[in-house]
């Protein structure tokens, strides 16, 4: 029986739109949009969309063009000869700091730029960190240290007389500029500048959105996938590969049961059990599959998908092989290979023995550990994995619990991605870090994820010796 608990149970260039105060929780990280396009290609109208259908979200929008440097007097004199859409003549250095600081949660003064007069002015504009920033601007794809700081890169991607015709509209309207002039620092700078920097940033972007603000379906997906972003534990904005089961009252009460320090080993067992059979299905539906039409026994065709069959399991001795039985309920016939890692404190794992199956390197790999702690026990498997020919996409680990950090403390949430690891084990941060950023193309399986390692490297606030209690030896 169970117990009853689990039976019942925007200006014109720095935008803020906010569904409350502005204190942003520590260590929560932003999620952070690059929208690039050539001039007058539509991307504020894309950044504007997207900020109204995020209205219960706290959103900045940063314009690249408060960033464009000052021009001195010599330059004012032949302003008809600058390029403005050269990379040079933006701040980057203050754009990347500016940013950094968002980033980080703490207020920024973001320049304000006069297209008259070609200078920063006074005042700058004081910005409030939030939880989506999206950094707008001709050039935000080109240099390799401003997309290192973005989550998803946007390209709005429309016809160049469209946009010419939009360039001298604006400039002659907003800029007080006469056409001739626009359209010659068009030919001149312009259209070259598109074609040498903007264009071929077009290859960084995760979206191309053609007609750009018109674009209705683009941005309702967009807008989507941010807010699934939004809702999923940080590491999985760093690390893709990273999957945390949803988190449902069930699960929650299961992990209560578990981590109890008052729990039977009975009752242990069947909800850590438990816990291993949802991770491990979680963990399966990561694996590649095929489209198959069958025939019902109504005589109606059904279409439906084949799973790849070419699987092993490989558990890590000896918590590993608490998880074995949940893999075989689930593949029949699997077959398992085993590790033994043995070491004491952060360093010196050693491996003692290995049987793993002699084609591994031709199956997908179903890698069982309950907990990733430090993951340095992990990182010598998944290495020897590596060492028999076993592709590093082709290795789903599966966790129970993952450790992300020694100094921040995460709640865990959903993720999905295309590599493969699973994990059905408690995990924290150093662990999570260590093994992502050593194997960024597998694929990590999870069902919570913990805050910190004690100083004898055991998880906080974990659940104690997983193989002592589920085996009974503690």
């Amino acid at each position: 029986m169970e117990p009853a608990a689990l039976r019942s149970g925007f200006n014109d260039h720095i935008s803020v739109e906010s569904n409350g105060g502005f204190d942003c929780p520590k260590n929560k990280q932003p999620f952070i949009i690059g929208v690039a396009g050539g001039t007058a290609s539509g991307k504020t109208t894309v950044c504007n969309q997207i900020i109204s259908q995020l209205h219960d979200q706290r959103v900045v929008l940063v314009n690249q063009d408060s960033f464009y440097r000052s021009l001195n007097d010599d330059q004012l004199v032949n302003v008809h000869e600058y390029n403005f859409d050269h990379p040079a003549a933006f701040n980057t250095e203050l754009l990347l700091s500016c940013m950094e600081k968002l980033r980080r949660g703490h207020l920024v003064n973001i320049p304000s730029y006069d297209f008259k007069s070609h200078k920063s002015i006074e005042p700058s504009r004081l910005v409030n960190p939030a939880d989506v920033i999206i950094l707008e601007g001709i050039l935000v794809l080109h240099d390799f240290h401003v997309r290192n700081l973005m989550n998803m890169k946007i390209f709005v991607d429309i016809d160049s007389d469209v946009r010419l015709a939009r360039r001298i509209q604006r400039d002659t309207v907003e800029r007080g500029r006469n056409i001739q002039n626009v359209l010659d620092q068009y030919s001149r700078f312009v259209k070259p500048s598109f074609e040498e920097f903007i264009l071929p940033s077009k290859k960084f972007a995760d979206i191309i959105i053609p007609r750009g603000g018109d674009n209705d379906v683009a941005i309702d997906l967009i807008v989507q996938h941010i807010l699934t972003k939004l809702g999923q534990h940080d590491l999985c904005k760093i690390y893709p590969n990273i999957n945390v089961i949803f988190s449902t009252f069930q699960i929650r009460g299961m992990h209560t049961l578990v981590r109890d320090v008052k729990t039977t080993k009975h009752d242990f067992v069947f909800y850590s059990d438990r816990l291993i059979r949802l991770v491990v299905e979680h963990g399966l539906g990561h694996l590649p599959f095929t489209e198959k039409q069958i025939i019902t026994p109504t005589g109606s065709v059904y279409s439906g998908v084949v799973f790849c069959k070419r699987l092993c399991g490989v558990s890590v001795i000896r918590s590993g092989e608490s998880m074995e039985n949940a893999l075989r309920a689930c593949c029949k016939g699997i077959k398992i290979g085993k590790i033994l890692i043995h070491g004491d404190g952060k360093n010196g794992r050693q491996l003692i023995y290995e049987k793993l199956p002699a084609d591994i390197s031709s199956r997908h790999v179903l890698l069982l550990d309950p907990v990733l702690a430090s993951g340095n026990s992990a990182i010598k498997a998944i290495s020897l994995l590596l060492s028999k020919g076993v592709p590093e996409t082709s290795i789903i680990f599966l966790n129970l619990i993952s450790v992300s950090s020694a100094t921040c403390c995460f709640s865990a949430i959903p993720k999905f991605t295309c590599h493969k690891m699973s994990t059905v084990k408690l995990q924290a941060p150093e662990g999570i870090h260590a093994v992502c950023r050593k194997f960024p193309k597998l694929k990590i399986v999870t069902s919570e994820i913990d805050s910190s390692l004690d100083k004898n490297y055991g998880v906080i606030p974990g659940m104690g010796e997983f193989g002592d209690r589920y085996f009974g030896t503690d």
